[in-house]
Formats: C-alpha cells, sequence, structure tokens
C-alpha cells in the first residue's frame, strides 16, 4: 500500500495551454491543474510509499516553480506524501486578480487550496519568499504544522542590492509597459540566465539552468515574478514573526549571495528557539545543488 492523494473531481480543470509543449517538465505525470479561489493552479502531487504518510508543501521562491523540487521531493517523498504547487503568476499557475501577488493575497491562496485539496501539512518547507509564505500561513491561523523549514528564506526586509530589487526597483519596473516581454528577450541568451543564477552564489547542472531560462523566456511568468516582488510586505512580517509558534529550521547555505548568511542569526534573536543549520559550499539555492544533503539534514530534523 501507499499514501495516495485523491483530488476532488470537481476541483480538477483542464490544464493551462501552454503546458502542451513541457513534455519533458520534472515529474509531469504528477501534474494536475486544480481550480481553487477562482484562480487555477497547477500543483504537483508525489505520492509516499508509506500508507499512513503525513503531508508536506513545499513552497518555492521568487521567479522558480514546482521545478526546483524536482530532487528534493522524491527523497522527501519516502516518508511524507509531497505537495508542490507553482505559485500564482508564476510556472504554469494562472496569474491572480488584483492583490493576488502580495505576500497575504498569496496566503489566502494558498489557503484556498489546501481547502480545496482537503489536506493538512504536517511539515511546510519553503525556499526564499517560500519560506515568508509559509510563516505567513503559520501566523495567520491557517496551517498548523509540526514544522516549518526554510531554505535561505527571505524573512525580514532585505538590504544591499536585493533590497532595492525587492521593493522599489520592482514597483518601478512593474508599471513600465514592455518590460516583461523584454526581460524575457533577454533570457533567450544562456549566458544571462547562468549569470543570474550564478550571482546568487550557486552553481546549478545543465539542467537547472535549462529549466529556469525556459520559465524566464515567458513574459507571464516574468511578469508574475516582478510583481510578487514589487507586492512583498516583509516589513509586516517581520512585526508579527516574535509570535510564530511552529518550530522552525532555518537551513543556510553559507554562500548564499541573495539573503545573506548573517539573517538567520537576526531571526534567531526575534526567534530564539529557532534552530541554524549552515551548509557549508552552498548558495541560495541550496536545495537544487545537493538535494541530498537538504534532504537528510530535512529528514533528520523532522
Amino acid at each position: 500500500m501507499s499514501a495516495t492523494l485523491l483530488l476532488p473531481e470537481r476541483a480538477i480543470v483542464p490544464a493551462a495551454a501552454d503546458w502542451l509543449s513541457t513534455a519533458d517538465w520534472p515529474h509531469r505525470a504528477a501534474s494536475r491543474f486544480v481550480l481553487a479561489g477562482g484562480l487555477r493552479w497547477h500543483v504537483q502531487v508525489l505520492d509516499s510509499p508509506r500508507p499512513d504518510a503525513p503531508v508536506a508543501l513545499l513552497l518555492h521562491g521568487t521567479g522558480a516553480s514546482t521545478h526546483s523540487w524536482r530532487d528534493l521531493g522524491p527523497l522527501l517523498a519516502r516518508r511524507y506524501t509531497i505537495i508542490m504547487p507553482d505559485l500564482p503568476g508564476q510556472g504554469f499557475s494562472a496569474m491572480p486578480p488584483a492583490g493576488g501577488l502580495s505576500l497575504a493575497g498569496m496566503a489566502m491562496g494558498i489557503t484556498a487550496l489546501l481547502r480545496v485539496l482537503e489536506v493538512r501539512p504536517e511539515l511546510i518547507i519553503g525556499h526564499s519568499a517560500g519560506a515568508a509564505l509559509g510563516a505567513r500561513l503559520c501566523l495567520d491561523g491557517a496551517v498548523a504544522p509540526a514544522h516549518l523549514i526554510s531554505i535561505n528564506g527571505a524573512l525580514l526586509p532585505l538590504g544591499g542590492v536585493a533590497g532595492m530589487v525587492f521593493g522599489p526597483m520592482a514597483r518601478l519596473m512593474v508599471n513600465l509597459p514592455g518590460v516583461a516581454r523584454l526581460a524575457a528577450r533577454q533570457a533567450r541568451e544562456r549566458a544571462t540566465v547562468e549569470r543570474l543564477l550564478r550571482d546568487t552564489g550557486s552553481v546549478l547542472p545543465a539542467e537547472g539552468v535549462d529549466l529556469y531560462a525556459r520559465l524566464f523566456r515567458r513574459p507571464e511568468h516574468v511578469a508574475a515574478t516582478l510583481g510578487m516582488m514589487a507586492a512583498w510586505d516583509l516589513p509586516g512580517l517581520a512585526r508579527d514573526l516574535p509570535r510564530l509558534a511552529t518550530p522552525l529550521t532555518l537551513i543556510v547555505g553559507k554562500q548564499d549571495r541573495t539573503i545573506r548568511p548573517t539573517e538567520a542569526r537576526r531571526l534567531q534573536a526575534l526567534l530564539p528557539a529557532a534552530r541554524i543549520d549552515a551548509l557549508p559550499g552552498l548558495g541560495h539555492l541550496a536545495h537544487e545543488e545537493a538535494p541530498g544533503l537538504v534532504a537528510r539534514r530535512i529528514l533528520e530534523t523532522v
């Protein structure tokens, strides 16, 4: 026997039109398109061989999609039933209405999705902005997991160049006509995508670079990414974080150039019970660089 998540038939909707050209997308057979909160979501479900497996919800970061869990997800599925949605407007999920790209709006959307799927995650794993979304869900009482795992989480207001891009610059760019299409055209040059990924402090295999390149070449994905960056409310989250009751582990890539590793200590000052697990030699995309190591650290923690 195995733990098989049966999605409610009433929630299943036809695939997005651009899905037809993705025959080689990672874990394509696990993909479903689900209607929840008035939005068409792309969701991947990896069943566990355990008949009593609890559910783990994996939330990707800004500009990514379910593909970022392509190697880590199956490793965690040995113990959990894995649910991996594309966040609104990114990957193959539809663009939400006004307000749906904000932290609060995405939290409401994920809450609606979990309600339709009829699941209650015991574990939430979020990468970068996905960690902030996981924390928001816990703070709002939408979920009550036994543990929240942050992988290079963007849980506090960002400083430096990242702070400029993730906020003021994004708000400027999102209102300029044609920016998303221009960025998508630039992503046709593989070297451009390689440079963007390398600037995170991570080194990905060719497959990982190719998958990001395919996403970045889609203006819709770029527009949603910019919209998310412009609407994200990290100061509001930081004010609420001290009342987070969910056990929190901070997995930190010590070579992360996007979220400075020192941010983990700032978080620990707000949440003294938070545990820091620093991984040498890994950058912002640590879970894609070393999925085996990250899976082992997660399973040892929970």
